[in-house]
């Protein structure tokens, strides 16, 4: 995102009928939010102070720019220098600043040593002083997400076992990067996860898997399924095609399977049944012995993802 400036608003802050209609029309808050910002701005500004100003993931920011420029409201664009690549390092010395004159973090980390069942080493309130500091993510999120966590963990290794806070810090960022900077949407985040996680049963059943729990990359495919409608049942007959063409449970093949039959709008197996009864223009399908297989394989490369 570019830094912007709003011309033709004075220092009065006030909105034209035009302008306020259109805000009202769209309905979209973070627009209306953003939009009040940069006139608020007695300058430039950058992505990166707009950010930290309104605690916002550079996908929520996106989102609202966006908008703004569908109604035009934006002009004067200023292109900011690029911002740095590595997360900036926090020192001791930096950390020992905040504890000692932001109460917020210092209560925060008091509440994550305590769910942690441990004092955490210098490296981790560093991790955690970026996660607060420079991710802008406020302390009450940063404790559900810790608490999320460490239930991950708990429900894959038993029952006391912690995750590092590099594993948390992985999992802020993906937060982030999500737009969960206030309890309401990580809250329905995480009850959307829990609902995720009631399927998952249905689904490991569907791929024949009994006796263990799913490996992260396995629980991202049946995540995607879930959130894409994939019913357990249409899974269990790309699996069956699955291991009818490869000899093994192979999930990208069986993941291009059922983006295959998303596009072709086949939700249900009688869906796939009732298509596979006409004929396809893109030999998916194709007659013959010996070469079926092949094509098949050639159809699919383009939507397993390398």
């Amino acid at each position: 995102m570019s830094g912007y400036i709003l011309h033709g608003e004075d220092q009065s802050v006030s909105l034209s009928a035009a302008r306020l209609d259109k805000l009202i029309a769209r309905a979209d808050s973070d627009a209306a939010l953003l939009y009040l910002f940069l006139m608020r701005a007695s300058g430039g500004v950058t992505p990166q102070e707009i950010q930290s100003r309104l605690r916002w993931s550079e996908l929520r920011m996106a989102g609202a720019e966006n908008t703004l420029q569908q109604l035009g409201l934006l002009d004067g664009a200023v292109t900011p220098p690029e911002p740095a690549e590595e997360r900036p390092t926090y020192s001791t010395e930096d950390v020992t600043t905040m504890l000692e004159g932001d109460s917020a973090f210092a209560a925060l980390v008091a509440q994550v040593d305590s769910k942690l069942g441990k004092k955490m080493k210098p490296a981790d309130l560093q991790i955690l002083a970026g996660l607060y500091d420079d991710l802008g993510m406020p302390p009450d999120v940063i404790y559900l997400l810790v608490n999320h966590c460490v239930s991950r963990v708990e429900a894959r290794f038993g029952e006391g076992r912690r995750p590092t806070l590099r594993q948390i810090e992985k999992e802020g960022y993906y937060w982030a990067k999500l737009g969960l900077f206030d309890q309401a949407s990580a809250a329905e985040y995480l009850r959307q996860y829990a609902e995720r996680q009631g399927q998952m049963g249905a689904y490991l059943r569907a791929l024949q898997i009994a006796g263990r729990k799913p490996v992260e990359s396995e629980e991202r495919y049946i995540a995607r399924w879930i959130e894409s409608g994939c019913s357990p049942e249409l899974v269990a007959l790309a699996y069956d095609q699955t291991i009818l063409y490869k000899k093994e449970l192979n999930w990208r093949y069986l993941n291009a399977i059922l983006r295959r039959w998303q596009e072709r709008g086949w939700r249900t197996p009688e869906d796939v049944e009732q298509g596979n009864r006409q004929p396809q223009s893109d030999g998916a399908a194709g007659s013959g012995k010996g070469n079926g297989s092949s094509r098949r394989d050639e159809w699919l490369k383009q939507y397993i993802k390398r």
